[in-house]
């Protein structure tokens, strides 16, 4: 396992479909994990999990939840159980305040194993999630993002799991959907302001035009990036990983950092 300072990873997650299926994406995971080293243990700041405060997992043994429905029978039917990390859960409670016990009443959604069953299959790393606090602004959450640096140079592999544009209101579930002008105008001014390191301009999305607003009408899914960018330091490389847009309103843009 790692002992050198980990990468920071943002994943597109999409739909709960992509468990199942075998695509370019699915892939692009698979060769994303194959190229780091293997972590001390992962952790996930969701997009399914709001809380007041933040939270972190701390069972040894996380629950799978499936947090979907009206999905086919298969996807009920996969597995993804590691065991948890309540000791680094424990110390970074322990360093920071503001980031409280689940007491046991959370576990792993999808955000977390739909991403790491095809980059982990064995589930053989420890796996947490990290809650994101309702009541926090998004340059709130960038900074309170900080508190995990340190977690980097412990072998943890902190991913933030969303999507920087999600709009399920007009999602269109043919799998060969054309993407939405407006996703594709609002996932490139995320683009180009990421590679701009435009944190503070990312954070303030909403006063970013309408193709933003469209792109992000809850911020639950695009909040996770802000995690993932806030961890990078000083000179350190950004690459994506995998560009698209599923399903006609959901960008798949991913990336690393380090």
């Amino acid at each position: 396992m790692s002992t050198t300072r980990m990468p920071v990873l943002f994943i597109g997650h999409g739909s709960p479909m992509n468990i199942i299926q075998d695509n370019s994406y699915t892939r692009d995971l698979v060769s994303l994990a194959s190229a780091m080293p293997l972590p001390s243990s992962i952790l996930v700041v969701s997009a399914h999990w709001l809380t007041r405060g933040t939270a972190v997992t701390t069972a040894a043994r996380p629950r799978q939840i499936y947090d979907f429905s009206g999905f086919p029978a298969e996807l009920y039917g996969v597995h993804y159980e590691p065991i948890g990390a309540p000791d680094a859960a424990a110390r970074l409670m322990a360093e920071d305040s503001r980031v409280q016990s689940d007491d046991g009443q959370w576990g792993l959604d999808h955000a977390s194993w739909a991403v790491l069953c095809h980059m982990y299959p064995k589930a053989d790393v420890p796996v947490w999630e990290m809650s994101l606090d309702a009541s926090l602004t998004a340059a709130e959450h960038a900074r309170l993002a900080r508190v995990l640096a340190p977690l980097r140079e412990r072998g943890v592999l902190i991913i933030g799991s969303g999507n920087v544009v999600h709009n399920l209101r007009v999602i269109d579930f043919n799998d060969d959907a054309r993407p939405f002008p407006w996703a594709e105008e609002a996932d490139r001014w995320i683009r180009d302001r990421i590679l701009a390191h435009d944190l503070p301009g990312l954070s303030a999305y909403e006063s970013a035009g309408p193709a933003i607003a469209k792109a992000v009408p809850t911020n639950d899914h695009y909040l996770p990036m802000l995690y993932a960018l806030a961890l990078r330091e000083e000179g350190e490389t950004l690459a994506f990983t995998h560009e698209g847009i599923q399903n006609g309103s959901i960008s798949m843009r991913c990336f690393r950092v380090g």
